[in-house]
């Protein structure tokens, strides 16, 4: 193990101690037959007379195996009534399997029914990834298919170690995110100051599971770096991510209030090969394993959603943009081509370049299509000769799901084509563009691909050449370049906006907004509210639980602020733990209602993470400034507001307290 993963671990422990009630070795979470049976996992001498004592030392285990051997489903001639002749005839893979699965069930049942995280929902998800991973790894012919089934039933096990343990449960973070948007684990790490994938590692290292078991734990959400020591699990790491996702696709997510969606990583498609799966078969088969699960336990399950392989592909497909080999390394290119790179500014640089290659190669015109990865389409954005897009008409797109032949292999192989009537008739470019013949060359920047190139000579009827294909290719790598670096630039200046923590405007952008606005006329100033909030007692919070926990507070203020500002009106990160939002068209009555929502809304959060933060109750004060003929610029207006937030914190806080434009 490197440093730097051991300094995270060291870190992850202790964010996990600060929101258990006690020490992870003292749960109950796992029995000690079940560590028995996941021991067996790493031990090659496992022998069948093994697995049949421990399964021994649980009457009720041992009755359920024996009731499943003498079943009718087996239709044997005489009873069995030997634990050990009843693990021989079932097989070990199964026998271990339907133990763990009990085993974890007896504790996972055991459940306040007003709790909003249904273990029994959270359990049948898991049992649905196990079930899935195994007849995933069997399909790969990976060679420890068990190995992946207990990763699948384990994966989120952190979930209920918060729920059944935390100062603040799973379902008090359910009740406490609403609607929000963000990325689960962002919220969670928000919430508790730790995941739940690295609270189940921090759980698999306290009580010593096997380090495969672990590893899957810890990195089913994001796979280990090349130099982890984890990363030797990288392909059972990948089936469960890949299982976990197809689970969530149909419905089966951990939790039956909010689904809220794992991502599927670029990682995870880049070693689990698609075309050696039959989907439809393996969904077929998982749906079955569950019937014969409910069987066994004599429980009904929530029921499964109809499986169907076409709409795990089409999600599966929406995830990603396929990526391979990159382009080679361009060779030097004329002035004229390269120029227009100069610029920092896409609708500046792109139709230039267009310009040259027509200057270059004599082409009808040319097209840049860029790519939407959201929406999963190409659009064509810029034409050369200008009149190529007409600017009245909405703009020509081709959704990359429905692409096949030599374009779809232009798109995923990086590979520059030449596309004509007789190859593809129905292709969507050379009906839509009305040419019989184009050139199609990728426009990518470290393997990621950012849009493609088009040429014709649809007026001449100019034959294209293959000879034209490793010139134009070097234009394109240059123009991917340009790109990146466009995005970059714009990365960096949104980046000198933002606050890092709260990914709120900074106070620098807070001053820049209310410069214009003061510019604007006496009308519009007229309707302008001004509110600073600042958190209360919040150097309790770094003092008493850390300074994570001070961070955290403030990102919670700034995620709700986020969810109740309308659009148009503006909020900021001021300095410290203060915050400032500015509401336009606006009145006494309205700016006065909104500030109060902010307030509430941060109370009743504060409360239900009160035991997160040691018997902390997180408030805000909040001072409220109507504008005034009186006030020289936006200085004195959030001067006017910072006196009034004093007086709601001297006022006893946790209140909004709002002063007219003469701050009296």
């Amino acid at each position: 193990m490197t440093d730097k993963d051991t300094d995270d671990t060291e870190l992850m422990k202790k964010a996990a101690s600060a929101i258990l009630k006690d020490k992870i070795k003292h749960f109950q979470l796992i029995p000690s037959v079940a560590i028995k049976l996941l021991n067996l996992t790493n031990d090659d001498n496992a022998r069948i007379d093994h697995l049949s004592r421990i399964i021994e030392t649980e009457p009720v285990l041992a009755a359920k195996i024996l009731r499943q051997v003498n079943s009718a489903a087996y239709a044997l001639p005489n009873k069995i009534t030997s634990t050990n002749r009843a693990v021989t005839m079932l097989g070990f893979s199964i026998v271990r399997q339907l133990a763990l699965n009990l085993l974890f069930y007896n504790k996972l049942k055991q459940q306040n029914p007003s709790q909003l995280f249904d273990l029994l929902f959270f359990w049948q998800h898991c049992l649905y990834v196990a079930s899935l991973s195994k007849r995933i790894a069997i399909a790969l012919h990976y060679p420890d298919p068990d190995l992946v089934y207990t990763g699948g039933l384990l994966h989120d096990i952190g979930k209920v170690v918060l729920e059944t343990h935390g100062r603040v449960t799973y379902s008090d973070f359910i009740a406490s995110i609403g609607n929000n948007q963000q990325s689960t684990l962002e919220e969670e790490r928000n919430f508790f100051g730790i995941t739940h994938a690295e609270m189940g590692h921090i759980f698999c290292l306290e009580w010593q599971l096997p380090a495969s078991i672990t590893a899957i734990v810890a990195f089913h959400h994001n796979q280990p770096a090349e130099a982890s020591p984890h990363a030797q699990f990288n392909t059972a790491i990948a089936i469960v991510s890949f299982a976990d996702y197809i689970a969530w696709i149909q419905g089966i997510g951990s939790s039956a209030q909010r689904n809220s969606h794992p991502t599927l990583q670029r990682a995870v498609l880049e070693t689990i090969d698609l075309d050696q799966l039959n989907l439809e078969a393996l969904l077929q088969q998982v749906d079955q394993d569950m019937q014969s699960t409910q069987e066994f336990y004599d429980i009904h399950l929530p029921s499964l959603t109809t499986l169907r392989a076409t709409l795990v592909k089409a999600t599966i497909n929406l995830s990603q943009i396929s990526p391979d080999n990159a382009l080679v390394t361009a060779p030097e290119l004329s002035s004229c081509l390269t120029a227009p790179h100069h610029s920092l500014n896409p609708d500046d640089f792109i139709p230039r370049t267009l310009e040259a290659i027509q200057d270059e190669f004599s082409f009808d015109r040319s097209i840049m299509f860029t790519i939407d990865p959201k929406r999963r389409c190409l659009i064509a954005s810029y034409g050369w000769p200008e009149s190529t897009l007409p600017t009245k008409q909405p703009a020509f797109e081709i959704n990359i799901n429905s692409l096949s032949g030599l374009l779809l292999t232009c798109l995923r192989e990086k590979k520059a084509v030449i596309i004509n009537t007789k190859i593809e008739p129905d292709n969507p470019m050379i009906q839509h563009l009305k040419t019989t013949e184009f050139i199609a060359v990728p426009v990518a920047h470290h393997n990621k691909l950012l849009g493609v190139l088009y040429a014709d000579n649809s007026l001449s009827k100019k034959p294209m050449s293959e000879q034209l294909l490793p010139e134009i290719k070097p234009i394109a790598y240059e123009l991917g370049i340009a790109i990146f670096n466009a995005k970059q630039y714009h990365l960096e200046k949104k980046n000198a906006q933002i606050d890092h923590l709260t990914q709120l405007f900074n106070k620098r952008m807070v001053n820049q907004f209310l410069t214009a606005v003061f510019q604007e006329d006496e009308s519009t100033l007229a309707n302008l509210a001004i509110g600073f909030i600042d958190i209360d007692n919040f150097k309790l919070f770094n003092d008493s639980c850390g300074h994570q926990a001070g961070d955290d507070a403030l990102k919670i203020v700034a995620d709700i602020l986020r969810s109740l500002t309308r659009p148009g009106d503006f909020i900021g990160r001021y300095g410290g733990e203060e915050f400032l939002f500015v509401l336009k068209n606006t009145d006494e009555t309205g700016a006065y209602g909104y500030a109060e929502r902010i307030r509430s809304a941060i109370e009743r959060r504060g409360k239900i993470m009160s035991q997160r933060f040691y018997g902390h109750n997180l408030t805000v004060s909040i001072g409220v400034s109507l504008y005034s003929r009186s006030y020289a610029d936006y200085t004195d207006m959030i001067e006017t507001a910072d006196q009034a937030m004093y007086q709601a914190k001297n006022a006893g806080r946790n209140r909004v307290v709002m002063l007219p434009g003469d701050g009296k």
